[in-house]
């Protein structure tokens, strides 16, 4: 493990807290996105300042006001979370990995990607708006 647990507990907590299901093996991550045809929202967490500045308060604040919902949320913390993490990118066809990173995946697809360039350095609020949007036309 790359990170002190306890360390990371809170950060983990922030998406915990949220109903997003961790998700630590490739088993656990394919159980959601294998054979799913729903929309799945999957957030790669970070130790990172913009995963705490930006990602995961624009992940709560889409998930706690956006009209519709995805079907399940994921997430798995890189650097900790080695396996989930490889795994869940592999269903990101496409895209380099990145930390944090949110997709939304449906039918097996990625759909909708946000990846750190795309986080970093923006307003919570303009980074939510465009997870919303995306939920609102995928889910």
């Amino acid at each position: 493990m790359m990170y002190d647990e306890t360390m990371i507990a809170p950060m983990r907590q922030e998406l915990t807290d949220l109903g997003i299901v961790e998700t630590r093996t490739a088993a656990e991550v394919d159980k959601f996105l294998a054979d799913s045809k729903d929309a799945t929202l999957v957030v790669i967490n970070s130790v990172c300042g913009c995963a705490a500045a930006n990602a995961r308060p624009s992940v709560a604040l889409a998930l706690q006001t956006a009209g519709k919902k995805p079907q399940a949320a994921i997430t798995a913390f890189a650097g900790n979370d080695a396996e989930a993490t490889a795994r869940a990118r592999s269903y990101f066809v496409g895209y380099q990995p990145s930390s944090p990173q949110i997709a939304l995946v449906k039918d097996g697809e990625v759909v909708f990607m946000l990846e750190r360039h795309n986080i970093a350095g923006r307003p919570v609020e303009d980074v939510s708006s465009e997870i919303k949007k995306a939920l609102e036309t995928y889910c």
